[in-house]
């Protein structure tokens, strides 16, 4: 069975010369690998906004929330009932306004910003980070 899930890649320009692209990664819950905020689709709620209730929830962000995905990736969810199952996340862009000092998930998780590449190089998942690496933010 396929898992179908939303993505929210939060980002911010950081004002020096360069204008760099930095992006906001979390730790998941039950390994502690750099991800993006994610989760399973909502009904009711359109991908792009559930992408940003995730970020919002997961990594205590709000900004503006692209409504088309930068692309998608997949990868292998660790199920309850001890299995793996595929699954494939849309990612929507999220240009980051302001960030949350209290958030539903604040004490579970770790947030941290890191550039571009860095970015890339911490999550495991490799169309992911060509996704992050090419994706058009501004």
């Amino acid at each position: 069975m396929l898992i179908r899930q939303v993505a929210a890649l939060p980002y911010r320009i950081d004002g020096s010369v360069n204008n760099d692209v930095m992006i906001l990664l979390v730790t998941s819950r039950d390994t502690g690998r750099w991800v993006l905020p994610k989760g399973n689709l909502m009904v009711g709620i359109a991908p792009h906004r559930a992408a940003a209730r995730e970020a919002e929830e997961e990594a205590g962000v709000r900004g503006t929330i692209a409504r088309k995905p930068l692309g998608r990736f997949p990868y292998r969810k660790w199920r309850s009932s001890k299995r793996f199952e595929m699954a494939k996340v849309d990612v929507f862009a999220l240009k980051v306004g302001k960030e949350l000092e209290r958030w539903k998930e604040r004490g579970q998780r770790e947030r941290r910003w890191f550039s571009r590449d860095d970015a890339a190089g911490m999550v495991d998942e490799p169309e992911l980070r060509i996704l992050i690496r090419s994706a058009k933010l501004t």
